[in-house]
């Protein structure tokens, strides 16, 4: 079970550069909320809440429940601007979500078992992973935490692709909808 996200929100009037500075002064994020059939809506979001979250992977492919106090919207992170210098959030993109329809977010590949392969251990190779996350299609109910790739049998000189990755259920890659051109590389043994 992925972990539930919370974010207090407050919606804001001001709008522009110098009302953003001045609510990053008082330890705010300004956010946007779009998407759904709903209107964008400017928001402002708790600054240490933000941190801690972002510290998480699962923050940034999980479904987020934003607080208004007398409501709640379900949202993804889809961007997220940060001070090329401090440790400060500059902006949040916020992406509201259906129930009913399909969204596409990047989640994080797990690679397990990589020393006790039989390709490293008894073959001598050693692992290349060639990517670190993967974007999915699904239902917001069926969007997974991250997905595990198990390189337990994969010998040396054997290349993992995109499709012999174990999806849930109600899961797709969309980039493999494009054809075989499109099966990449995920990891390998050398």
């Amino acid at each position: 079970m992925s972990k539930q996200y919370v974010l207090q929100a407050q919606v804001r009037e001001l709008q522009g550069k110098g009302a953003s500075r001045r609510l990053r002064n008082t330890g705010m994020v300004p956010a946007v909320i779009y998407g759904a059939g709903g209107e964008a809506q400017s928001i402002s979001l708790r600054h240490n809440e933000m941190i801690r979250n972002l510290q998480e992977e699962g923050f940034y492919s999980q479904i987020i429940t934003v607080d208004f106090g007398d409501r709640k919207e379900q949202v993804i992170l889809r961007d997220l601007q940060r001070h090329p210098a401090k440790p400060i959030i500059m902006h949040a993109d916020l992406q509201r979500i259906r129930d009913d329809e399909e969204i596409n977010v990047h989640v994080v590949l797990h690679f397990i078992n990589d020393e006790v392969s039989k390709g490293v251990k008894e073959q001598g190779g050693t692992v290349s992973h060639m990517i670190s996350e993967v974007e999915v299609s699904c239902l917001p109910k069926n969007l997974p935490e991250f997905i595990e790739v198990d390189m337990i049998n994969v010998e040396k000189g054997q290349i993992l692709h995109l499709s012999d990755l174990k999806l849930p259920e109600g899961v797709s890659l969309p980039q493999l909808a494009m054809g075989e051109d499109h099966d990449n590389a995920i990891a390998a043994i050398h």
